[in-house]
């Protein structure tokens, strides 16, 4: 019984073993019908060939170079209604490798109805690879539904998504502007811990907070954190800027600041000021001070515009006295204020009424500043009309021009406005009109109609008078 089952075991191998042999002539002719452009007859020119199909035979023609795409998938169509032949995982992966090289719109469509012809028909024969790979050619295609069809596609033909899977999708749908799909993708990916290598979740960071997606973003992070996944700088950069627009994630990206350390700390000024704004414009300005304190100590360097953030964050609170402080740390610094800072500080004092001390940081600018900005007379004339000291505000118009300033419309329509609405001094404020007009500045028409109010309301006063007076 025993040599019977050797005996039988050995001529099995040997049929096993016969190796099959392609009929060159046969594949020539094959190839030559695929090769050129044909028209609805390929099929039936197929059929004429008497072939006898083998999976070594059809992998051979598949992977024949300067086949077109649509005669390949035409061909293997054909293949598939032949009595005797299955379609093998092999047939499918060199067919899916060839089509996607290719990388063409109607071929991808046509490609996909094969594959899924053949899963329907046939179990175990499509696997992860070969899905990846059409995911991955719609994504390039820029074809996000149709990937994203592929990937819902995986557990009907008993196939469990990868790294790759994940990746290709969220990429396809991304590039779509699918962020809602994509971060549904995502979520999956993050519960089944099926994270690609950092420089893809940073990729990935990147999209959503392109999209808007800042808070999720920072979900994908954390889970790549906890991973100990090495995330290329510029995409954490660019999710800490992305938190910072939210007032209500500003404190997430403060957090991500502690994931900085040695050199990269001292290259990291971008995220560092994204954050101390951010604070600064929640209100947060004692912490933004604090951030800039730890700046000082570990790096990176703060420079003009991140101490400019504070200063302007403590005189908008009305906390001159903390504006100052930092003012004078950012000169310890070896920095010199420049005229932003000194306009901020003024515009604080005077928000405050604080004429006087204005003017001194004023005094302070122009020993420092050959040239100033509008905007630094523009603050104290608002301020001095703000208290009807319309003396002093003339003055400083003045000033500006002797200093090299040129006055615009917003200084001259202030000044006119507070003239003819509070002291009714029509014939200042029509000298100040006649002198823009001069220098080639136009007020509004409602301005210019306020000026002649006022003047026809002292006219219709004096009347009045006149005729009581005759009376």
């Amino acid at each position: 019984m025993d040599n019977f089952v050797i005996g039988d075991s050995k001529i099995d191998m040997e049929e096993e073993t016969q190796a099959y042999e392609i009929d060159g002539n046969k594949l020539e002719n094959v190839l030559s019908l695929l090769q050129s452009r044909v028209d609805g007859s390929l099929e039936s020119n197929l059929n004429a060939m008497d072939l006898d199909l083998h999976e070594d035979f059809v992998v051979k023609v598949v992977e024949t170079p300067y086949i077109l795409g649509e005669n390949l998938i035409r061909f293997l169509k054909w293949v598939m209604e032949k009595p005797g032949f299955n379609v093998t995982a092999t047939v499918v992966d060199s067919l899916v490798k060839v089509i996607c090289s290719d990388a063409r719109m109607k071929n991808a469509y046509d490609l996909w109805d094969l594959v899924k012809k053949i899963g329907e028909k046939r179990d175990g024969v499509l696997n992860v690879g070969v899905l990846n790979e059409l995911i991955a050619l719609f994504s390039k295609l820029g074809k996000g539904k149709a990937a994203m069809e592929v990937f819902d596609k995986f557990a009907d033909f008993g196939c469990v998504p990868n790294e790759d899977s994940f990746y290709f999708t969220i990429e396809a749908l991304c590039r779509r502007s699918f962020y809602d799909w994509g971060w549904s993708v995502c979520e999956k990916m993050l519960s089944e811990e099926s994270l690609p290598d950092g420089e893809r979740v940073g990729k990935i960071i990147s999209w959503f907070c392109k999209g808007g997606k800042a808070k999720e973003a920072h979900t994908v992070y954390l889970s790549a954190k906890g991973k100990n996944k090495v995330l290329p700088r510029s995409s954490v950069n660019f999710l800490i800027g992305s938190l910072c627009k939210k007032d209500e994630m500003v404190k997430l990206a403060l957090e991500m600041l502690d994931g900085f350390s040695g050199d990269e700390r001292k290259y990291a000024i971008k995220p560092f000021s994204a954050v101390v704004r951010g604070l600064c414009r929640t209100k947060n300005v004692d912490e933004a001070k604090n951030v800039i304190l730890r700046m000082i100590e570990q790096g990176p360097p703060p420079g003009n515009a991140v101490f400019n953030s504070v200063v302007n964050g403590y005189s908008k609170a009305g906390d001159m006295e903390k504006a100052k402080e930092v003012m004078e740390l950012m000169e310890t610094r070896g920095l010199k204020p420049d005229v932003y800072t000194y306009t901020v500080v003024m515009s604080g004092y005077a928000n405050g009424g604080q004429m006087d001390q204005a003017c001194e940081v004023l005094s302070e600018a122009k020993k420092k500043h050959s040239k100033l900005s509008p905007a630094t007379y523009h603050t104290l004339i608002r301020g001095y009309c703000k208290i009807e000291e319309f003396d002093k505000a003339l003055n400083l118009l003045a000033e500006m021009k002797d200093f090299g300033v040129q006055p615009n419309v917003d200084e001259y329509n202030k000044l006119i406005q507070s003239l003819c609405l509070k002291v009714l001094d029509w014939q200042t404020a029509e000298k100040l009109f006649d002198e823009m007009k001069e220098n080639g500045l136009y007020l509004n028409g409602i301005t210019r109609s306020l000026i002649m109010a006022v003047k026809e309301l002292e006219a219709e006063g004096t009347d009045m008078m006149e005729s009581t007076t005759k009376a």
